[in-house]
């Protein structure tokens, strides 16, 4: 049995008109909602062997500051450039060449490549994983390899404004 967690970036800030996609930072409420994030998986019992991450500077900050927070070794973090401009493909792909003595492991990307692989992955109807947005799915298989679409089975989605159980 396997554990993904997907971690949409942080909201991020559109101040600087004239920064390119890539390079926008995260806002003042992207910066306060990652670690509130991580207190919540932490709280769930999340466990996170692998983060993968977009090298845009919003999901990177989002995986390091969520790393940090979760006392995940930031310098442990791999960046993938696939995970920029993914669709479900690439995402399959990076979930299938992670380390086989990884449990757990945790994609961190964009929209709207996020919510369609979870929908694809859980045979589910998610609108929008929004920003921050956490979705946890079971795999059941013992190797990254096998995985595909349609086998995952939906744990969790949790975001910033979901409101407290």
């Amino acid at each position: 049995m396997k554990t993904l967690y997907l971690l949409r970036h942080a909201k991020s800030s559109w101040a600087n008109p004239e920064l390119k996609d890539f390079e926008r930072p995260l806002s003042k409420r992207g910066t306060k909602d990652v670690p509130m994030m991580a207190a919540r998986f932490l709280a769930r019992g999340g466990e996170v062997a692998c983060i993968i991450c977009s090298p845009a500077n919003r999901a990177k900050t989002t995986a390091r500051l969520f790393a940090k927070n979760i006392d995940f070794d930031v310098d442990d973090i791999i960046s993938n450039p696939e995970l920029y401009f993914a669709g479900t493909p690439m995402f399959l792909k990076a979930a299938s060449l992670v380390d086989e003595a990884c449990d757990s492991a945790m994609l961190v990307g964009h929209n709207p490549a996020i919510t369609e692989f979870v929908n694809e992955m859980a045979n589910c109807d998610i609108d929008n994983v929004t920003t921050c947005g956490l979705v946890e799915l079971r795999l059941p298989i013992d190797h990254w390899s096998d995985i595909e679409t349609g086998m995952a089975t939906l744990v969790e989605f949790d975001y910033p404004k979901k409101s407290a159980r």
